[in-house]
């Protein structure tokens, strides 16, 4: 058990008092009599003075092993980069043909003078139906 002049960093300090105070949220009891209530100060106290116990595991370096045969599963470079070069130009020449193939739709629109004339033609019925 490592006391807290032991411990390498106040980072590791601050993360072994957050999981005590975690512990003590969660129903543990208290190792030491503290004038706090908060968690928080009991558990850094408690970390002060040594009593809980904790240990710190080193990271472990996973080995990447090379593959034992370098042999190649497939078609060779220079034949995969025809193949990809033909399938964009596929692309782009059946994107130009469905362009080409729409058929555009003629959209008539009514002179502004007939709309302005219609409101004013009603206008001109409701006063004659008036006299």
């Amino acid at each position: 058990m490592k006391t807290y002049r032991e411990l390498d960093n106040k980072f590791n300090f601050v993360i072994l008092a957050a999981k005590r105070a975690k512990q003590l949220l969660h129903g543990a009891k208290p190792k030491v009599k503290s004038e706090s209530k908060n968690p928080i100060r009991i558990a850094q106290d408690e970390v002060r003075a040594g009593l809980v116990d904790y240990e710190i595991v080193e990271p472990q370096v996973e080995e990447i092993h090379a593959p034992e045969d370098e042999g190649f599963i497939g078609e060779k470079i220079g034949v995969e980069e025809e193949i990809e070069e033909k399938k964009a130009a596929d692309t782009v020449k059946k994107k130009q043909k469905k362009s080409d193939e729409k058929p555009k739709k003629d959209v008539k629109k009514k002179p502004a003078e007939d709309v302005k004339k219609k409101p004013a033609e009603k206008k001109k019925s409701s006063k004659k139906t008036s006299k």
